[in-house]
């Protein structure tokens, strides 16, 4: 199936709701799950969309860790794409981007005020 890139400047927020976890390809040995163009661990990150008076949260893969993304931090997403799937009678939603980091602070009012 084809997927289907989204606007992620169209979200009022995109907040981390659940902290990065690697991806389990296989839970009886542990084996994590792997990008097959990278080579990079996968990992999925729970995320908060904000969009007016709605909030969804969509579980997000990413390949490599996100590294500084914790907890109840805004971060930016970088080439979010949702591909629908369906197997054996059961159907969904992948979400999946490109990079996920967090989102940068703005300077400091004060700094260089008065000078």
């Amino acid at each position: 199936m084809a997927s289907l890139p989204i606007d992620t400047a169209k979200f009022t927020g995109i907040i981390c709701a659940v902290p990065p976890a690697p991806r389990v390809a296989n839970r009886e040995t542990g084996q994590l799950r792997v990008d097959r163009e990278t080579g990079k661990t996968m990992y999925q990150v729970g995320l908060c969309l904000m969009a007016g008076a709605s909030a969804d949260v969509v579980t997000v893969s990413v390949a490599g860790e996100p590294a500084g993304v914790q907890l109840g931090m805004p971060v930016a997403v970088r080439d979010l794409v949702a591909t629908p799937w369906e197997n054996e009678g059961r159907h969904g939603i992948a979400f999946r981007a490109a990079e996920i980091r967090p989102l940068s602070a703005p300077a400091s009012a004060g700094k260089g005020a008065g000078q």
